[in-house]
């Protein structure tokens, strides 16, 4: 035991984090010192960085009612755009991205004759690829095309993103796209298409099936939906296929989403995501063997 000198100054004490500061103000969760750099507001008093940094990770994430995670910044919606910008640049700069990558089921050439290339042909990205394809500058709608489906996108896509989560959210807009892809597939295999509309159009069904759920108006997207329609069958050079397969899909998956059950309410929803892809899988598939068939004749 060392006796002090009574009177004698003590030291002072000084931040855990930072020894060479001094301070005597301490963190009312843990109790250690800590300088000004290292407090953080607390209900009462300050806290350290690493005592705010284990208390949040014990804070239960916020859910919306659709079991996804409440998110600010629909970066989902925002990198879709960019990726579908970055695709129509890429158009600009080079007519071969149309050709390596539209929804193509079989190519027939002008004599008639099946020609290597497609889906048929074993091209499987070509059902996705397209999704994010537009009509290319110097065609009948050129530039309307993009800045129609990527205005839908954001009046859309962000809002369901906010309400379905970002996974669910990638899920439903991916599969849309392909739904549609794998429409035209079947219908048309000759016919060739690009655009972002079939996963538009999914999202048109979502955002109906959303709002029924939580009991919103669906006026407004009713409206909308029976517009796009109209267009789609009346105007020429439009993939209607594409369209209302999208629209299908999207209107199918949303409804698991909002309607199961909310024990296992997570597990349910993979289940949904696989099941939906699995199936457009199986069609795609059974519709490449008979195409395959047909073709050795």
């Amino acid at each position: 035991m060392t006796a002090q000198t009574p009177g004698a100054p003590t030291e002072a004490p000084t931040c855990y984090r930072h020894p060479g500061r001094e301070t005597y103000v301490r963190c009312t969760r843990c109790d250690r010192y800590i300088c000004p750099e290292c407090m953080r507001d607390a209900a009462v008093g300050h806290q350290c960085v690493e005592c705010v940094r284990e208390g949040n990770r014990s804070v239960r994430q916020a859910r919306t009612v659709f079991g996804g995670q409440v998110a600010a910044t629909p970066v989902v919606t925002y990198t879709l755009i960019t990726l579908n910008v970055l695709a129509y640049v890429a158009e600009v700069l080079s007519e071969r991205v149309v050709d390596r990558f539209a929804m193509l089921g079989v190519w027939v050439d002008q004599f008639g004759m099946v020609r290597p290339g497609g889906v048929a042909d074993g091209e499987f990205h070509r059902l996705i690829t397209a999704a994010f394809l537009h009509s290319p500058p110097g065609s009948s709608f050129s530039i309307t095309h993009i800045l129609f489906n990527m205005w839908a996108l954001w009046v859309l896509g962000s809002q369901l993103e906010q309400v379905l989560g970002r996974w669910r959210f990638t899920a439903l807009y991916l599969l849309s796209a392909l739904g549609g892809s794998v429409l035209l597939y079947l219908v048309n295999p000759t016919g060739a298409a690009v655009g972002a509309s079939g996963a538009i159009f999914g999202l048109f069904g979502a955002f109906f099936v959303v709002a029924k759920r939580m009991n919103a108006p669906t006026g407004g997207i009713v409206t909308l939906l029976v517009l796009n329609l109209v267009i789609t069958f009346t105007v020429s050079g439009i993939s209607w296929e594409g369209h209302i397969g999208g629209l299908i899909v999207g209107g199918l998956l949303t409804a698991a989403f909002a309607f199961a059950p909310r024990a296992n309410r997570t597990a349910l929803h993979v289940a949904a995501v696989a099941g939906v892809f699995l199936l457009l899988m199986v069609l795609v598939v059974v519709q490449t063997v008979r195409l395959s068939d047909v073709t050795m004749l």
